[in-house]
């Protein structure tokens, strides 16, 4: 019986860098002329506000400094802004998708 160790889990926060691992690629399909997320054996379709996070995970900056950057690019709530943006790339994170 061959037994593997569970994967831990990522858990993100502000101070998280997080970045998409090399194997997960974000293309931008131009024929729909949308942005989907290719995975191994899955595909991601994000919506724009997602998309536009994840331009900025570069693996440098922090959930902090994206929210610090959308917050004035969008003169919305810096607060609420970090909050969802740790709420989606958690999700990201659990399917494998985000990397911190």
């Amino acid at each position: 019986m061959n037994e593997t160790a569970p994967r831990q889990r990522t858990v993100i926060s502000a101070e998280s860098k997080p970045a998409m691992p090399r194997y997960i690629k974000m293309r931008h399909d131009a024929g729909r002329d949308r942005w989907i997320i290719l995975a191994p054996e899955r595909l991601f379709d994000p919506d724009p506000i997602a998309v536009e996070v994840l331009k900025l995970c570069d693996g440098a900056r922090t959930v902090g400094e994206i929210a610090d950057h959308l917050a004035k690019e969008y003169s919305a709530p810096r607060k609420d802004i970090e909050a969802d943006i740790v709420t989606m790339l958690q999700d990201l994170a659990d399917k494998g998708v985000v990397k911190a």
